[in-house]
């Protein structure tokens, strides 16, 4: 908890505890009501154990193919936006590069940090407002690590933080998902049983969103979380990278970096490069 740094504080010396208790309790409060459903979901430690059996060799082999189409030379300097465990970062590292992750999630990080090292290092931002006092040669958004915001201009102002993040023709990897196919082929209801957790997951499309929502019970207690990603197509995507001086120079529709097909591919990955 921040107590106020102006005049007000003055003022505190002057309450009651009580006063205090409930003047912090209070602001905590507002705090956890207005989180949006990110920060309650990603900091959860029933969303590591829903997602626990993400497929860590496919992550592996989309770095390698990434590395191969890239070609960074050897030290160059890569910033993870959306980091969350750092899978990638780490992976990255170990190919011998330069690796800064950032996430929302204090979780998250915590736990990639335990990685770290002099040429990896995690820290709690916000992609919508960081930024780097060092730049980089790449940056990367996977795993549609995007398209969380209600505000449209939350968007944009993530794509120009990633654009004032990099050196001068530096390249922005962005994955994502395709959208369009997505849509078409929505499990709307399923069930998975995890350490002993059943998750029952809905899904639908609402609002230009997809949105899942997530129940499940444990130690007697009920819980329900929700993720809500905007269907972003590829038209929306080059507004937003052309606002923010990011020039498309390839199409990507896979993990093996096949060309991306709107009704077909599983993927849309985006590589632009800063103008």
């Amino acid at each position: 908890m921040r107590l106020p740094c102006d005049s007000t504080l003055s003022k505190i010396k002057k309450w009651s505890y009580f006063n205090i208790y409930f003047y912090t309790n209070f602001k905590r409060m507002c705090y956890e009501k207005n989180k949006q459903w990110f920060e309650n979901w990603f900091d959860s430690p029933y969303y590591h154990i829903l997602y626990k059996q993400r497929d860590f060799c496919e992550a592996e082999l989309f770095i390698d193919n990434l590395i191969n189409q890239l070609k960074p030379k050897p030290g160059a300097r890569f910033l993870d936006v959306g980091c969350g465990k750092g899978r990638h970062s780490i992976y990255l590292n170990k190919k011998g590069y330069n690796v800064v992750g950032i996430d929302l999630s204090l979780e998250s990080i915590s736990f990639a940090s335990t990685f770290g090292n002099d040429n990896l290092q995690f820290y709690v931002e916000d992609m919508r407002n960081f930024e780097c006092s060092d730049k980089f040669d790449y940056a990367l958004n996977l795993f549609t690590s995007f398209g969380y915001f209600e505000n449209e201009n939350d968007n944009s102002a993530a794509i120009n933080c990633v654009y004032n993040s990099l050196l001068p023709n530096g390249i922005f990897v962005l994955d994502f998902m395709n959208a369009q196919k997505e849509i078409a082929e929505l499990i709307q209801n399923e069930k998975k049983t995890i350490d002993g957790i059943e998750f029952k997951i809905s899904r639908f499309f609402e609002n230009n969103f997809i949105i899942k929502k997530i129940n499940f019970s444990d130690q007697g207690k009920e819980y329900n979380f929700q993720e809500r990603v905007k269907a972003i197509n590829l038209n929306d995507f080059r507004k937003y990278f052309d606002a923010n001086r990011l020039k498309i120079v390839n199409l990507l529709g896979n993990y093996k970096l096949e060309k991306f097909n709107a009704e077909t591919s599983d993927r849309l990955i985006i590589i632009a490069q800063k103008e």
